[in-house]
């Protein structure tokens, strides 16, 4: 049996190495896109799919691979993660988010500490983020329920999708949303603006596990 350390290990790590990638190629990505934005996220976009997939892949095993704190509630929520778990779940997302982001300063560097200027609010940005993690749940949701194999897989291609069908290119996700909001880069969020974001975040994961649980009351495949 996998004890708590090593699950807190691989959410804390995989946590960590999904914000280098979103971080480090937004920066690579602005540095050789030439001012293009849309060259920009489209090179941000394609790590950020491909690294979950990997990372779901090789932690899934051991912690879920949740590397979400909205994810990791769900969970909780529908009593397959123990409440006592997921305060400690959602501290090693957020470690590990802060060292991600601090590792592509490093990489790139860059000032390791940073707070971002970059706006993203609204209600289009707010409706975003709530359809952005309403979205990944039921993927999430739904996979495990039918295709739980599948579930690295159609996680990584709806962010690709979500990065580019939603107005705040999908956080969807509140670990991430902290610490993007200490990276004054491409991939950056003013600190003003995260608490809506989350909020929208939750709203959203909310949604889903209700409608989630009305969609697939149990598991059709193992």
């Amino acid at each position: 049996m996998t004890t708590l350390a090593r699950r807190l290990a691989a959410e804390g790590i995989g946590t960590a190495f999904l914000l280098a990638a979103v971080v480090g190629s937004g920066i690579m990505a602005e540095r050789l896109a030439g001012g293009n934005g849309a060259l920009a996220l489209l090179c941000n976009t394609l790590p950020t799919g491909a690294i979950l997939a990997v990372l779901i892949l090789i932690f899934g095993p051991l912690s879920g691979a949740h590397f979400n704190p909205a994810v990791s509630v769900a969970f909780a929520l529908r009593r397959e993660l123990p409440w006592r778990n997921a305060a400690p779940y959602i501290a090693a997302q957020i470690v590990g988010a802060l060292v991600g982001v601090w590792i592509a300063h490093l990489m790139f560097e860059l000032p390791l500490w940073q707070v971002s200027l970059h706006g993203r609010t609204g209600a289009g940005q707010w409706l975003a983020e709530f359809i952005a993690t309403f979205g990944l749940l039921l993927t999430i949701l739904g996979c495990v329920a039918c295709a739980s194999a599948a579930v690295p897989y159609a996680v990584g291609l709806y962010i690709i999708a979500a990065y580019w069908f939603t107005a705040s290119t999908s956080f969807a996700n509140p670990a991430v949303t902290i610490a993007r909001s200490l990276s004054n880069t491409f991939a950056g969020i003013a600190p003003a603006h995260v608490a809506a974001f989350i909020a929208a975040q939750f709203a959203g994961m909310l949604a889903a596990t209700l409608l989630g649980s009305w969609l697939w009351p149990y598991r059709t495949t193992k």
